[in-house]
């Protein structure tokens, strides 16, 4: 499937893909509020042939050149008969401030109300990432938890968790044609 908006092609991963990948995934700060480590360009071929493969990563490209600056994760939840789905995103910070987060959250957001059968999209982010929290607000989603020292993604030096706080924003299919 292929995805487009005013300016983005929203589509399924290619193995050639993992040089944008590297772009981005290679950055310490682009990772700050994510699980994993900086990713060289042996995990960036690999993730981005295991993508190719699946349907639960979109890769985000602009229309004018076909280069991949970011990437949309959306998966159905278990148990699957509660029609919930967990939408997430990375972006090459290069491109940061555009607008183009919102624009293809925005179109699988339609896609899952309107082809999916989607009943409600939620999403999950640090508190501490604004820039995050504040997308998912733009897509007119609401905040519905915070979890205190929820998941950790680190350890110490010592072994022990570097535990963090998590909001939880949703949106459901009723609110959707307001997007």
């Amino acid at each position: 499937m292929i995805m487009e908006t005013e300016r983005l092609i929203v589509r399924q991963f290619d193995p050639s893909d993992w040089i944008d990948l590297y772009e981005y995934l290679s950055q310490e700060n682009v990772l700050k509020y994510e699980p994993g480590s900086v990713s060289n360009e042996e995990d960036c071929k690999r993730m981005a042939t295991e993508r190719s493969q699946g349907n639960h990563f979109w890769a985000v490209c602009l229309k004018e050149t076909n280069k991949l600056i970011g990437h949309v994760y959306f998966e159905q939840k278990e148990p699957k008969e509660f029609l919930t789905w967990e939408i997430g995103y990375i972006f090459n910070p290069a491109y940061y401030g555009k607008g183009y987060a919102t624009e293809a959250c925005q179109k699988l957001l339609k896609i899952g109300f309107e082809e999916l059968g989607a009943h409600r999209v939620m999403a999950l982010c640090n508190p501490e990432n604004a820039p995050s929290w504040r997308l998912l607000e733009r897509l007119l989603m609401r905040r519905e938890g915070f979890f205190k020292k929820e998941v950790y993604f680190n350890k110490t030096e010592s072994g022990q968790p570097i535990w963090q706080d998590t909001y939880q924003y949703a949106i459901l299919k009723e609110e959707q044609n307001i997007i």
